[in-house]
């Protein structure tokens, strides 16, 4: 059993940056490929970006690259999700997944464990 737990989210305004942080427990955390995906009211979710077990390897969705940037520390058990350059569209709840697999993946039926989420909102 794995859980996570996501922090950092808040209010900020158009161009303004946060940082998400997802904090796992339980089982081997640094085998795992890890993904942030969001929902923005109305909307179905969809996937953000990924990292492999080791970091090495990172993917992200196009609308967020070059804005947002994905991290891990497997000494904390703690993966970051930084979001720069943010735009009200960018608004939604962001959660942070494990998959049981050390590759990275898009799709949110590859993930396993998922966290309670965290609201980011972003003012015009």
């Amino acid at each position: 059993q794995v859980q996570l737990v996501e922090s950092g989210g808040g209010l900020v305004q158009a161009g303004g940056s946060l940082r998400l942080s997802c904090a796992a427990s339980g089982r081997t955390y640094s085998n795992y490929a890890m993904g942030w995906f969001r929902r923005a009211p109305g909307k179905e979710r969809e996937f953000v970006a990924t990292i492999n077990w080791s970091g090495s390897s990172t993917y992200y969705r196009d609308s967020v690259k070059g804005r947002f940037s994905i991290s891990r520390d497997n000494a904390k058990n703690t993966v970051y999700l930084q979001l720069n350059s943010l735009k009200p569209e960018d608004t939604a709840i962001y959660y942070c997944a494990a998959r049981l697999q050390p590759t990275t993946a898009i799709d949110a039926y590859e993930y396993y464990y998922w966290g309670q989420g965290t609201q980011v909102t972003v003012s015009s």
